[in-house]
């Protein structure tokens, strides 16, 4: 009898027991929504246009940049996997619609680099001792963009020489592919780090992310 007793144990303790399974639950749970709403934010950007010079800017990789500062690397890079999931699955997610056959699209290479800027920028801010920081802002601003630019450029360069046989040089792509969107890349960062610091503050943060 005592034994019987000793083994099922008391209800506080069995409480106490089931309290660190109910926040891990919890955490996932959080970790899961917040990686599903990054991802329909960066499929939402795509349908955001404001004019610019010389091209129009989409809000994309705004969220992409947002999802590697809040979410740390790892959840950061899953949001981005999950789009480029969503629309290679079909759906009309990416700005000029979706399906498998888009792995052919001249602007594909930017979409490749998204998921891994927002690992490199996760990186970076969980890394960092002080992840608002201006200094910090600026390294982590010049990767992220050299990333989602550098794949973009080079996927035009193959797709256009290779997949869509209207042969272009280097330097011509490094203009219209790179350079053009320079600016307004600049502009999508600055912006995602001040709602990254207004957001952290609402919010008590310390920058962390899930890591």
């Amino acid at each position: 009898m005592f034994t019987s007793l000793s083994n099922k144990g008391s209800r506080p303790d069995r409480a106490r027991a089931s309290a660190p399974a109910a926040a891990m639950s919890l955490s996932g749970i959080r970790r899961i929504l917040l990686i599903s709403l990054f991802a329909a934010l960066t499929a939402l950007g795509g349908w955001i246009r404001i004019p610019f010079v010389p091209v129009p800017l989409t809000m994309q990789t705004l969220f992409v940049y947002l999802s590697g500062m809040w979410l740390g690397k790892t959840a950061g890079f899953a949001s981005q996997v999950v789009y480029l999931a969503a629309g290679l699955a079909g759906l009309p997610v990416f700005s000029a619609g979706g399906g498998p056959a888009y792995v052919l699209h001249p602007t594909f290479g930017y979409l490749v680099g998204f998921p891994c800027a927002a690992w490199v920028l996760g990186a970076l801010f969980e890394k960092a001792a002080r992840p608002g920081s201006r200094r910090m802002l600026l390294w982590a601003g010049a990767g992220s963009v050299l990333i989602i630019l550098g794949t973009g450029m080079l996927g035009l360069y193959a797709n256009l020489n290779w997949i869509s046989g209207r042969p272009v040089s280097f330097t011509q792509v490094l203009w219209t592919g790179f350079v053009v969107f320079l600016p307004g890349e600049c502009i999508k960062f600055i912006l995602a780090a001040v709602l990254y610091r207004r957001l952290r503050n609402a919010f008590h943060c310390d920058g962390d992310g899930f890591e």
